[in-house]
C-alpha cells in the first residue's frame, strides 16, 4: 500500500484524552477528501489518533489505519509513499518479523521498532506520520526531507495536537488568532514561509525533522540536511549527464508501482516532458493531461504539449479553463485553501487534478526542478546581476524610467517593464536583499498602503527575514538554490500540489525530488546547472538528443493562470462585493478601505489581479474561520 491520505491526532499531559474524542472524529471528518476511502480512530488513555485513508495499490481492510503491530505497543498513522518499502519488508522479514498485510504501513512501523529513530534515513519516499508508544507514552512524529506531505501542530502546557491540514486544528479546543508577522508575510510572497502558519502558536514541522512528545516535554531533531557544499571528486559534465539520466530513470520506475491507474501532467515545459518521456518507457499510451486557456493564448503551452505527445505517443487530454468555469466554481476552490495561499497557479492545478482524477488516481509531476536545477527566471537574474557589464551599467543609471511606465503579467511588452523594473530595483540592493525582493510578488508601496498600521512588519519580521536569507552567500550561487529548497519549494510549490490534488483526492508524484537526484545536483557546481545561455544547463544537455528541439530551446513560461484578466471580465463576483464591502472592512479592522477602494477600480483591478486575488483568499479564510 501506498496512501495518501489525512492524519491528526491528540497526547495530552497531565489528563487522559476521552474529553477530546469529538475534536478527533470532527478533525478526521474535515480531512476526508485527502482520503475517502476509509477513516479510523485509535484511542488510549492519553493519546487519540485519526486517519483518513486513500488506498492506491493493497486496497483491503489490512491496509486502514490507525494501525497496530502485532505486540499491540506501537501505532501509527501516515499520509505519503514509500517507494523501497519491499525491499525494507524483505530485510525485515530476514531478521524474524512477521507481517499480516502488504502494506508499507506496516513496514514503516516495524523499520521504527527495529531501528528507532534512524528508521527514517531508510525511506525513499514522501511521507507524514506519527507513531504512538503505549508502553512508553512516546509519541513519535516526523515529515520527510524536503516537505513533500504537510504537517501542522499546536502545543501548549497541556496537549500536543496535528494534523495534515490546518483547518482540521480548528477542530480542537484552544485560542485561535491570527499571527500578524504571518499575514504581512503572506501578502508579500503569497503563501505563509513556515515553521509559521497563519495562526500563533500552530507551525509547521520544518521538513527532514522530527518531533518525540513525552508527557508534556517536546524535542526537535532533525534527521536529513541537504548538503549545498559542492563535492571535490565531481564528474566531469558529460558523466554528470550520464549519471542524472540513470537516477532519473531509477526514480521514475520507482513511482510507476500501482494498482489504480496512472498518468502524468504534462505541460510542455522540459521538467514535465522528461517525465513523460521516461515514464513512457515503461508504460505503452501513457495517459498524459495538460490544461490550456480558452480565452487567453498568452498563457497557453499545449502547443508543446502535443509535440510530447507525438513523440511518445502517449493519450493525451487537454482540460480548457475559462473565466466562466473560474467563476461558477471559485467557492469550491476557496473551500479547499486551509490556510491563506495565494499562489494563483494553484487555480490551474486544482482544475487540471479534478479532471485528471476522471480517468486516474495517480499522477506523475515535473514539480521541484526548478529548484535544484535553477529553473526560474530570477535565477537568470541572478547571474546577470553579478556581472560588470555596460547592460547593468545601463539600467544602474537610467533604470528609473521604467517607474514611471505601466506593468502588467497579462501582456508580454508590459510584463516586460515589469521585469526590467524589478532588474533594476533589485540591482541596487546587497544579494540576500535581492532574493527578498525578487522572491516577492507585492510591491512595498502596494503593502504599505494596504494595511492598516497595526498589521505592519514589526521585529518578529525581521527575525524570520534574517532566518531565510542568512543561507545565501555573495560567491555562491547554489546558495540561492539552497534558500529556495528551504523557502519556495516546501512552503509554496509543494503546498499547493499536495492541497490542490488532494482536494480531488489525486495522488502526485514527484520523481525530480527523489533524494539521491536533489543530493547528487547540490553536489555540482552551478555552472553544471546555469550559464548565460540556459537555466536547468544540465537537465536540457542530458535530455538534448530525447526531447524535441522546441522543449530543448524553450525558455521558462511558469504554470501561470491570466487571473487579472479573469477577474475583470467577470466585474468581480457576489463574493468580493460582500468580502471588500465598506461594511465588512470597518468592520474587520485590518485593511485601509481608501486603498482598497482605489484598487477595485477598472482601470486598476486590470493590472493588479494577484494582488487582488491574494485579497480575496485571506477574506473568505477569514470570514469562514473567524467570524
Amino acid at each position: 500500500l501506498i496512501t495518501m491520505c489525512g492524519i491528526t491526532g491528540i497526547h495530552c499531559f497531565p489528563t487522559d484524552a476521552n474529553s477530546k474524542l469529538h475534536n478527533v472524529v470532527a478533525a478526521v471528518e474535515s480531512l476526508k477528501h485527502r482520503g475517502p476511502d476509509a477513516t479510523g480512530i485509535y484511542k488510549q488513555k492519553n493519546t487519540i489518533l485519526g486517519h483518513s485513508r486513500l488506498a492506491v495499490i493493497d486496497t483491503s481492510e489490512k491496509g486502514n489505519q490507525p494501525m497496530t503491530d502485532v505486540s499491540g505497543r506501537y501505532t501509527i498513522v501516515y499520509n505519503g509513499e514509500f517507494y523501497n518499502f519491499q525491499k525494507e519488508r524483505q530485510n525485515l522479514i530476514k531478521k524474524g518479523y512477521q507481517f499480516k498485510s502488504q502494506t508499507d504501513t506496516e513496514v514503516l512501523l516495524n523499520l521504527y521498532i527495529h531501528y528507532g529513530n534512524a528508521f527514517l534515513e531508510r525511506i525513499n519516499g514522501c511521507f507524514a506520520l506519527a507513531i504512538y508508544d503505549n508502553e512508553k507514552k512516546i509519541l513519535f512524529v516526523a515529515r520527510d526531507r524536503y516537505g513533500i506531505k504537510p504537517l501542522y501542530y499546536y502545543h501548549d502546557t497541556s496537549q500536543f495536537i496535528f494534523s495534515s491540514k490546518i483547518n482540521a486544528l480548528f477542530s480542537y479546543d484552544f485560542n485561535k488568532e491570527i499571527d500578524i508577522t504571518s499575514l504581512y508575510s503572506y501578502f508579500k510572497f503569497h503563501f505563509v514561509p513556515g515553521p509559521y502558519s497563519i495562526l500563533k502558536n500552530v507551525y509547521k514541522l520544518t521538513p527532514g525533522t522530527f518531533l518525540i512528545i513525552r508527557n508534556n516535554h517536546i524535542k526537535q531533531e532533525t534527521y536529513y540536511t541537504l548538503k549545498s557544499k559542492v563535492q571535490q571528486d565531481i564528474p566531469d559534465y558529460e558523466t554528470a549527464k550520464k549519471i542524472l539520466i540513470s537516477k532519473i530513470d531509477a526514480a521514475v520506475s520507482r513511482r510507476l508501482i500501482s494498482n489504480v491507474p496512472i498518468g502524468a501532467f504534462l505541460s510542455g515545459g522540459i521538467d514535465s516532458s522528461i517525465i513523460v518521456a521516461t515514464a513512457s518507457k515503461y508504460i505503452h499510451n501513457l495517459n498524459t493531461f495538460s490544461v490550456g486557456y480558452r480565452d487567453n493564448n498568452f498563457y497557453n503551452e499545449t502547443d508543446y504539449a502535443k509535440l510530447i505527445e507525438k513523440k511518445f505517443n502517449t493519450k493525451h487530454t487537454v482540460f480548457n479553463l475559462t473565466s466562466k468555469i473560474l467563476k461558477d466554481n471559485i467557492f469550491e476552490i476557496l473551500d479547499n485553501i486551509d490556510e491563506p495561499f495565494a499562489d494563483s497557479s494553484s487555480i490551474a492545478v486544482y482544475f487540471l487534478s479534478k479532471f485528471v482524477k476522471q480517468s486516474v488516481t495517480v499522477a506523475l509531476s515535473g514539480d521541484g526542478a526548478d529548484e535544484i536545477f535553477s529553473g526560474y527566471n530570477k535565477h537568470k537574474a541572478f547571474l546577470k546581476s553579478n556581472k560588470q557589464n555596460i547592460l547593468n551599467l545601463i539600467i544602474r543609471h537610467f533604470g528609473f524610467i521604467t517607474d514611471y511606465l505601466p506593468k502588467s503579467r497579462n501582456n508580454k511588452i508590459l510584463r516586460t517593464f515589469e521585469s526590467v523594473n524589478k532588474y533594476y530595483q533589485g540591482l541596487k540592493l546587497p544579494l540576500s536583499e535581492r532574493y527578498w525582493l525578487w522572491a516577492s510578488f507585492t510591491s512595498q508601496k502596494d503593502l504599505d498602503s494596504l494595511f492598516l498600521s497595526p498589521y505592519l512588519p514589526d521585529n518578529n519580521y525581521q527575525l524570520r527575514k534574517e532566518q531565510i536569507l542568512k543561507t545565501i552567500k555573495q560567491e555562491d550561487f547554489n546558495s540561492i538554490l539552497f534558500t529556495d529548497t528551504q523557502f519556495v519549494l516546501p512552503y509554496d510549490m509543494l503546498t499547493k500540489v499536495d492541497s490542490m490534488s488532494m482536494a480531488n483526492a489525486l495522488e502526485v508524484r514527484t520523481p525530480f525530488l527523489d533524494h539521491t537526484i536533489v543530493d547528487f545536483i547540490f553536489s555540482l557546481p552551478a555552472h553544471y546547472k546555469i550559464n548565460d545561455v540556459f537555466t536547468k544547463r544540465l537537465l536540457r544537455d542530458a535530455y538534448r538528443d530525447i526531447l524535441p528541439k522546441e522543449i530543448y530551446h524553450r525558455s521558462k513560461h511558469g504554470f501561470e493562470v491570466p487571473i487579472s484578466a479573469w477577474l475583470y471580465n467577470n466585474k468581480f463576483t457576489d463574493l468580493s462585493k460582500e468580502l471588500l464591502s465598506p461594511h465588512f472592512i470597518q468592520k474587520q479592522k485590518i485593511f485601509d478601505i481608501r486603498y482598497l477602494n482605489k484598487l477595485t477600480e477598472p482601470k486598476t483591478m486590470r493590472n493588479k489581479g494577484e494582488l487582488i486575488w491574494t485579497i480575496l483568499v485571506f477574506q473568505y479564510w477569514w470570514n469562514k474561520y473567524f467570524t
